[in-house]
Parts: structure tokens; C-alpha cells; sequence
């Protein structure tokens, strides 16, 4: 395929003359006689002086750190020169606070200066995490090819990974498996596409709209919230049976997550997990405003098939760790049949997911908010509920165990699960009745009915509760959230300490 050059790459994503180089002459170091000839040929058939150019420009008018690979000089490889560029431009970045981009396009390490080279990687790479740690955003856009260490470190870490459409993306490059292995790689497989499908890296785009992803990625990221939105008026609610909304949460038509998104939010990206894929996929995780709130979005995907496995709770947590590498607040969205019980589930850690989801949830330092929208069945729907406000659609529910299955272990049939629904206390005004649940959002009367109204009406009800959040100092929030479930079923009179 054709590859996409720093020009064209400079030209699709930048402000029309607003990139300025921070580039210096290369680094001179010891090289061999062929090398310095390699290198002066590169640079006369290049045009470059080495195979990274650094530099910043303008993105609808927000200043952008830029890196980018020239794979024209020496396939894009690294040595120290370019190792050596590359990290005084993240430096750079990190000091001036910028947004940085970086787009490889490399064949990995430069072979002519060997085991040197090679440990460049570890420098670039503890850049890019002192950017991270900096609360920066990292975004990464991988152009054809790109391999090897290059993509083992810098091509690896951003906070959203976007690839060009095609582009040849892996660990060992094919000609060198093709050479030690004698047999060509299985094709398909190092390819953007299929990256994606697996959950490796978040999207695939052309050039043309990177520039539109990296916009409203950047402006969740890092434009300071909109005005606080005017709370939903109140209402009554009705008083519903439990039976009826477990049935209502289970209409195959009712809106999920990506729904709410798409009809409640703005300058939405959606990313990929981590593992999950096609249909088989249970996490959305995405950057979203809702009416101007900004924040990390991490749905579970509806659909009675789609039961909740350890790869879908990494992908949660991975969304949790976004969150607060942004600093941004996190909105979890709740809606599963429950957990995958099978053998890959055990001896993949499916328990200890959810106790570490648990664990890293509850103490996460940003603001957070759950949203009970539909099924709320065992430990994947508990590990994204302890939050500091907790919102629930009104035929949203939570239970250790669907009803059918609380039916079977108390009166060893499915008979009886209206009758344990009820008893449980698993429906919205139960659980806002033991302090679980803090706001009702109505359905009229049932979302799968209004899905559109009902979208706008969630999204208002997340945004207020955004905006209240970020008036609270940090260790206040964290301090009230931790008692609040300390005091979850203790008699009203008991006032326990509050966790330091």
C-alpha cells in the first residue's frame, strides 16, 4: 500500500503554516564507514536528517506537540540519534504542557548500530510515561508499517491509538519471521483491522479524519466544563413491582449505553477494549461530554448473551485508569445478565476482575458516577457500582444473582423469582430506599417506549450530578464515599469511623 508521508501527515491533521520544527542537527555519534554512507544516502533520497521530525502546530487552534516517523529514511528505524530527538521533544512537550501526537512509522531498531539502539526504547518510553503522569494527553496514530520496538514502546502507549486503514501493525515484522521461521506469518493477522477487532488499538481512520478525532478527543480531555445544566424537574414515581422491572430491563429494544451515548452526549470517541471481540464484545468505553461535562465513559453492552467474562473487566479497568491518568471524572453505565460461568471464566480470573474492579473503583481519586440503566445480575454489575453518586433508571435493578437464579438456590426452581425479586430489594426505589441508589430517573413508562426522551432525560441527570461533583474537594468526595459504604445495612443509629 501507499504510505502516507511526515508532509502529508503534517497536512491532513495541522492548521494550514502553523507547524514550527524543534528539530536540532542530529546527534553526531561513532559510526562505521558503511553507516555514514547509509546516512548521507538516506538524507539525499529522504530529504530528511533523520528518520523522526519533532515539532508543534496548531489543531482548530490549540497548540499540539507533533512526532512523526519518515520511514523514507532507513525504513523509520531508531537509533540513539533519533532515540534522542524523539525524548528531548516529549521533555519539551511535557514542560510546556501540550497535547502531544505521535505518529510512528518504523521497522523498529536500527540494526546498524545494534544492542545500543535497541535499549533506546526505554528512554522514549519513560518520556512518554512522565507525559502521561503529567496528566497530558498521549494520542498515537499508527501509519504503515509500523513494528518491532517502535511498536513495543512509544507506537503502544497512548491514551487513544488510532491506525491509518491497511497498515501493516505487529511485534515481528514478516520478513523476519518469513527468515527465522520459514514460513510466511498468517496473513491478516499484523494488520490495523484486525488489531482493532481484537481490542489492541481503538479505531482505524484514514488521515482525512484524524485531524476531526483528535479535536473532540482533546476537547474532552482538556476543555474546561460547560455551565451546570438545570436539574431535571422532579417528579412522582410509580410504584412498580420488581417483577415488572426485571421484565421491562430485558426488552431486547430497551436503550443501552452506545444509545445513550449517541442520543445524550457530544464529542463522542469511541474506543476499543482490550481483548473482547465483535459481538462477543461486553464493554464500550469511550471519551464523552454530557451537555459540556467531560468524561471517560465505561458501559456494559446489552444483549442476553452477553455475559460478562475477565477480559471485559479488563477492559473496565483500563477505563478506570484512563480516567485517572485524565484526571477526568468516570461515568460507568450498568446493564449485564451477569457472569460468564464457564472454564476459560475460572482460570481466566473472572473472581479476581471483579475484586480487583471493586478495589480500584472505589478508591479512584476522580470523581465517579454509576448509572443503574438496566440488569444489574452479580459481581459485574456490583464491581461498577460503588461510586460517589449512584443514578438508577427506573426499572434499573441490582441483585447478587438474576432472580430465576435466587429462585433456584431458595426454593430449587425458577418459580418463585417474582416473588424473590420482591423480597430482595433489588428494584430502584429498594435500593434508594437503603441509601444504594441516590436519584430515580423516570421512564414513561418504559425507556424501550421513549428511548430518545429517556436519553436526554439520563444524560441531564449525569451531567448534574458531573457538575456537583467537581465542586467537592477531592478528599472530602473520597472521604464521604468511603463511608457511604461503610454504612451500607447498618442499623440507622450506628455511626461507624470513616475509613482513612
Amino acid at each position: 500500500m501507499t504510505r502516507i508521508g511526515t508532509a502529508e501527515l503534517r497536512d491532513a491533521v495541522l492548521d494550514d503554516g502553523t507547524f514550527v520544527s524543534w528539530d536540532t542537527a542530529p546527534l553526531a555519534i561513532p559510526t562505521s564507514e558503511s553507516y555514514a554512507r547509509e546516512l548521507a544516502d538516506a538524507r539525499e533520497a529522504s530529504g530528511a536528517d533523520e528518520s523522526v521530525l519533532t515539532g508543534e502546530g496548531r489543531i482548530n487552534g490549540r497548540r499540539v506537540a507533533v512526532i512523526a516517523s519518515d520511514f523514507d529514511f532507513l525504513a523509520g528505524s531508531i537509533g540513539v540519534a533519533a532515540a534522542e530527538r524523539i525524548t528531548a521533544a516529549i521533555g519539551r512537550a511535557t514542560a510546556e504542557r501540550l497535547p502531544l501526537l505521535a505518529s510512528p512509522s518504523s521497522g523498529g531498531t536500527r540494526m546498524q548500530e545494534g544492542t545500543v539502539a535497541f535499549l533506546q526504547m526505554v528512554k522514549i518510553a519513560a518520556a512518554v510515561e512522565l507525559h502521561k503522569r503529567a496528566h497530558l494527553p498521549y494520542l498515537v496514530y499508527l501509519r504503515h508499517p509500523t513494528t518491532g520496538g517502535v511498536f513495543a514502546s512509544w507506537g503502544s502507549l497512548g491514551h487513544v491509538t488510532l491506525a491509518e486503514p491497511g497498515a501493516l501493525v505487529g511485534f515481528l515484522g514478516p520478513r523476519v519471521y518469513e527468515q527465522l521461521y520459514g514460513a510466511p506469518f498468517p496473513a491478516g493477522v499484523q494488520t490495523a483491522e484486525n488489531l482493532q477487532a481484537h481490542g489492541v488499538i481503538d479505531g482505524v481512520i484514514p488521515p482525512k479524519w484524524l485531524r476531526r478525532v483528535c479535536t473532540r478527543a482533546l476537547k474532552v480531555m482538556l476543555d474546561d466544563p460547560g455551565p451546570p445544566p438545570p436539574a431535571p424537574p422532579a417528579e412522582p414515581l410509580p410504584d412498580v413491582p420488581a417483577w415488572d422491572s426485571v421484565l421491562a430491563s430485558r426488552r431486547p429494544d430497551r436503550p443501552g449505553v452506545g444509545f445513550l451515548l449517541r442520543h445524550g452526549a457530544t464529542e463522542r470517541v469511541f474506543l476499543s477494549g482490550t481483548g473482547s471481540i465483535g459481538h462477543s464484545a461486553t464493554i464500550l468505553l469511550a471519551l464523552a461530554r454530557f451537555c459540556g461535562q467531560p468524561a471517560v465513559v465505561l458501559g456494559q453492552l446489552r444483549g442476553a448473551d452477553r455475559l460478562t467474562d475477565p477480559v471485559a473487566l479488563r477492559d473496565a479497568r483500563r477505563g478506570m485508569a484512563l480516567a485517572a491518568g485524565l484526571r477526568l471524572p468516570l461515568v460507568l453505565a450498568i446493564d449485564t445478565p451477569g457472569p460468564a460461568l464457564s472454564v476459560e471464566a475460572e482460570q481466566g480470573g473472572l473472581a479476581a476482575q471483579i475484586a480487583a474492579c471493586l478495589a480500584e473503583l472505589v478508591t479512584l481519586e476522580v470523581p465517579t458516577v454509576s448509572v443503574l440503566l438496566g440488569q444489574g445480575s452479580g459481581g459485574p454489575a456490583l464491581a461498577m457500582v460503588p461510586a460517589d453518586r449512584v443514578l438508577a433508571a427506573l426499572h434499573g435493578w441490582l441483585a447478587p444473582l438474576p432472580p430465576e437464579g435466587a429462585s433456584a438456590i431458595v426454593f430449587r426452581d425458577t418459580r418463585h423469582a417474582p416473588e424473590l425479586s420482591a423480597a430482595q430489594g433489588i428494584r430502584s426505589a429498594d435500593l434508594a430506599a437503603h441509601g444504594i441508589v441516590d436519584v430515580v430517573v423516570p421512564e414513561h413508562p418504559d425507556a424501550a417506549d421513549e428511548p430518545i426522551e429517556f436519553a436526554k432525560r439520563m444524560s441531564q441527570a449525569i451531567a448534574v450530578e458531573l457538575h456537583g461533583l467537581r465542586g467537592v474537594p477531592a478528599e472530602q468526595r473520597m472521604a464521604a464515599r468511603l463511608q457511604r459504604y461503610r454504612r451500607i445495612g447498618l442499623p440507622n443509629l450506628a455511626e461507624p469511623d470513616v475509613v482513612q
